[in-house]
């Protein structure tokens, strides 16, 4: 199903509420847009996230997805916003590279080499994809206790190392495969450019883990 997408690139839809945040926006893309990745927020409420969104210099992607399936899109898709962070190196998946080719350079080192390559031989970055957040929270398992020099890291950090993201509602997965599904066939995106975000980039890897963007039965 194709959507109308206006010359900003906001989405013309009964099924999406336009909440845009020129906060978060970084100017306009100086290429196509080749992939989408989709993220959890670490929030507990679509509040805090759209309030987040509307301070200076703030970061976000470009639509969020609450936990009764609303749909709000918080940037222009046309615009660059700040949500993927440095790439890990899609070839190491591939097969076609291995991780001596990335020995001592760090998780910048990789990213200034990946970003070397055209888009679909590395990971889509800010420059290239769309971003989805799903409202959820990492949370700390039950009884866990900080050792070590944990004891003296914050309790954002903590739950960044060891916490672990809710599972999105059935209502936000099928806003999720409604929303990708649209976003696909309306900019040409390929199947197998969708990801979860720890997959493209070095994050707490529950986060989006339960996201499913399986077709859906589009609807008009």
């Amino acid at each position: 199903m194709l959507v109308e997408i206006d010359e900003h690139g906001m989405i013309s839809h009964a099924r999406v509420r336009h909440a845009r945040s020129p906060q978060i926006e970084r100017g306009k893309r100086a290429g196509a847009i080749t992939g989408i990745v989709v993220h959890q927020t670490d929030a507990d409420t679509s509040a805090s996230s759209l309030n987040s969104y509307k301070r200076p210099k703030a970061n976000g992607a470009h639509f969020l997805i609450d936990k009764d399936g609303t749909i709000y899109q918080t940037a222009a898709i046309y615009q660059r916003t700040n949500h993927v962070g440095p790439l890990k190196a899609r070839c190491l998946i591939a097969g076609k590279c291995s991780p001596g080719d990335f020995k001592s350079v760090g998780a910048e080192g990789m990213h200034r080499i990946e970003m070397r390559k055209p888009p679909g031989e590395r990971y889509p970055s800010n420059m290239e994809a769309i971003g989805i957040e799903i409202v959820g929270r990492a949370r700390l398992p039950a009884g866990f206790k900080p050792a070590g020099k944990q004891i003296e890291w914050s309790l954002e950090k903590i739950r960044g190392e060891h916490g672990i993201f809710d599972e999105p509602t059935a209502a936000q997965n099928q806003a999720l495969s409604w929303l990708v599904s649209v976003l696909a066939e309306s900019i040409k995106i390929g199947s197998t450019e969708v990801f979860r975000h720890p997959v493209v980039s070095r994050k707490n890897i529950t986060e989006a883990q339960g996201a499913n963007w399986s077709p859906a039965v589009t609807t008009p």
